[in-house]
């Protein structure tokens, strides 16, 4: 009795959602019929020297785990995407004192473009920004790396919403 219930409801919300363009978030692939790619390391224009490597093994790894292309190299693949670290800038976000700096927020302005065959431009975004702030160390070497783990931060979120974007044809 339950089988003979199960499968008209599930013929119904099959129905339901097929027909509200409703579809399960993640898989297929990254704009359109792109099946592999190649992904440039990403140009740094930046002060900080890891931020171009830290950008691009970010969007690899999101690319992998979100969508069903295949990350190859650049001879395997007829698209590429390509970016630019355009900038990576530090400012105050709080204070315990007038000399002392005890939070900054970290902000990156990236450019990526995905290119076809003869270079021909399928899908791109200029400026896209993100930030993330930090607590600020009186220990140079905790210092830096609470500013790195931000940069990190940065990138991996840089990296899902650009996924999202270009899965989405936004």
């Amino acid at each position: 009795m339950k089988k003979r219930i199960a499968w008209p409801m599930m013929a119904f919300f099959l129905i339901i959602c097929s027909g509200c363009g409703y579809r399960l978030a993640g898989g297929g692939f990254i704009h359109n019929d792109v099946t592999r790619v190649s992904v440039a390391i990403f140009e740094n224009k930046s002060t900080e020297s890891r931020a171009g490597i830290s950008f691009t093994n970010e969007l690899i790894r999101e690319i992998t785990a979100k969508t069903d292309t295949i990350v190859v190299d650049a001879d395997n693949a007829t698209r590429k995407i390509s970016g630019t670290v355009q900038s990576i800038t530090f400012s105050t976000l709080s204070r315990s004192s007038s000399e002392d700096v005890t939070e900054r927020q970290v902000n990156a302005r990236v450019d990526v473009v995905l290119t076809g065959t003869g270079g021909k431009v399928l899908w791109s975004v200029k400026n896209f920004s993100a930030s993330e702030s930090y607590d600020v160390s009186s220990n140079t070497v905790n210092d830096e790396a609470n500013k790195r783990e931000a940069v990190d931060l940065i990138a991996e979120r840089v990296a899902e919403r650009l996924v999202s974007q270009i899965t989405n044809d936004f």
